[in-house]
C-alpha cells in the first residue's frame, strides 16, 4: 500500500474520530437543553443574565464557593450548626447514589458533596443546600464525586432522597425542579415552615461555561409515612 493511500486513510479515520468525539460532546448538551425547556420551571430573569460575566465563567467549579455570584453568606447568616457533626451521607435511589459523603461547609467538590455553609441541617426547619459536581452524562459514575450529579436531571417529582445525619435517618420527597442563574441567590434562602433539602448542580452537564444551576427541591416525609 502506497504512502499516499496510508495518509489518506489516516486522514479519513481522524476526521471520523473527531466527528464522533464532537458529537458525543455536543449532543448531550443539546439534548439536555431540549429536555430543560419541557420539564423545568424556569426562574431565570433578564436582570440576572446581565450580571453573569467573564469572571463567573472562568471560575474553578470544583470549588463550592465559586458556584454563585454575590454576597451569598448574607442570605443564610445566623443559622446555627452542630460543631460535632462535620459530615453526613445522602442516598438517591433513582440515580444509584448510595451513602455519598456530604461535607458540611466544605469546598472541594472532587472529594465529596458539599453542604453549603450556613444553610440549615437535615431534619431541621429550613433549607439544607447540597452542591454536587457534574460532567458529561456518558461519564456518569455515582461513586465519582466529579460526576455524581451528572444525571440529576433524571429525578422526577415524588422520588425519594435519604439522609443519615448525626445517627438519625431522614426521608425526603422531591417536590419540584427548576433552574436559576448563578446570580440568583433565592435558592439559598430559608423557608422555616418545614424541613427542605435542595440538591444543586451546574447545567447543562458538561457545558464548558456552566451557565445555569439545576435545583431539585425536596420536602421531609414525617416518620411513619
Amino acid at each position: 500500500m502506497s504512502n499516499k493511500v496510508l495518509i489518506k486513510a489516516a486522514a479519513i479515520v481522524s476526521v471520523i474520530s473527531g466527528s464522533i468525539i464532537l458529537f458525543s460532546t455536543i449532543y448531550p448538551i443539546a439534548s439536555y437543553e431540549n429536555i430543560s425547556r419541557q420539564k423545568y420551571q424556569n426562574l431565570i430573569s433578564p436582570l440576572a443574565e446581565e450580571k453573569a460575566g467573564p469572571t463567573l465563567y472562568s471560575a474553578d467549579y470544583t470549588k463550592a464557593s465559586n458556584w454563585f455570584v454575590g454576597d451569598s453568606n448574607q442570605k443564610v447568616i445566623g443559622l446555627g450548626t452542630d460543631s460535632r457533626v462535620t459530615h453526613y451521607t445522602l442516598s438517591v435511589p433513582r440515580l444509584d447514589i448510595e451513602d455519598a459523603l456530604v461535607a458540611i461547609g466544605g469546598e472541594d467538590l472532587s472529594e465529596n458533596l458539599i453542604h453549603f455553609s450556613g444553610t440549615n441541617m437535615p431534619g431541621k426547619n429550613g433549607n439544607a443546600v447540597v452542591f454536587g459536581h457534574s460532567i458529561l452524562p456518558q461519564f456518569y459514575d455515582p461513586e465519582d464525586y466529579l460526576s455524581i450529579f451528572s444525571t440529576l436531571s433524571k429525578i422526577e417529582k415524588g422520588d425519594e432522597i435519604f439522609v443519615e445525619y448525626d445517627g438519625i435517618s431522614y426521608k425526603y420527597e422531591v417536590e419540584s425542579m427548576f433552574e436559576v442563574l448563578p446570580t440568583d441567590l433565592r435558592i439559598l434562602e430559608q423557608n422555616m415552615s418545614d424541613s427542605y433539602l435542595s440538591l444543586i448542580t451546574c447545567v447543562p452537564p458538561g457545558h464548558p461555561l456552566k451557565p445555569r444551576r439545576l435545583i431539585v427541591r425536596a420536602k421531609i416525609v414525617p416518620p411513619g409515612l
